[in-house]
């Protein structure tokens, strides 16, 4: 995260929130946000929220399976990624984050994560 820029935002109502940068970092050769660093991005995005819901001291979560469409592109400024958790269960939770333009609020890219939550 730190190596991309991600810096978490105060939650709002239901929803993680993070930030990033679209810069250097995160530019894939055309000067546009990689789609990497919106996949880091949704999978920071549930990978904490997941940990949040966890009792840490007896389970871990890890990501099992991250996929994104990327249906718009941005090349400078910040994305905003809000998560939401769309499936709680013992042994796993579903998020979908949607990453958003910060200036235009346009969507960029929208994803999914399956997080696994192991006993320790």
């Amino acid at each position: 995260m730190e190596s991309l820029g991600i810096t978490f935002l105060p939650p709002e109502e239901n929803f993680i929130c993070a930030q990033m940068p679209v810069d250097g970092r995160t530019h894939q050769p055309m000067k546009r946000l990689h789609g990497g660093a919106s996949a880091a991005m949704i999978e920071s995005i549930g990978s904490l929220g997941s940990a949040l819901l966890c009792d840490l001291s007896e389970e871990f979560p890890v990501g099992l399976e991250v996929n994104a469409n990327h249906v718009g592109s941005v090349s400078s400024g910040f994305v905003i990624g809000k998560g939401k958790l769309v499936h709680k269960g013992k042994s796993t939770h579903v998020w979908s984050v949607e990453i958003m333009d910060q200036e235009t609020m346009k969507l960029i890219s929208i994803g999914r994560l399956t997080v696994m939550i192991v006993k320790k």
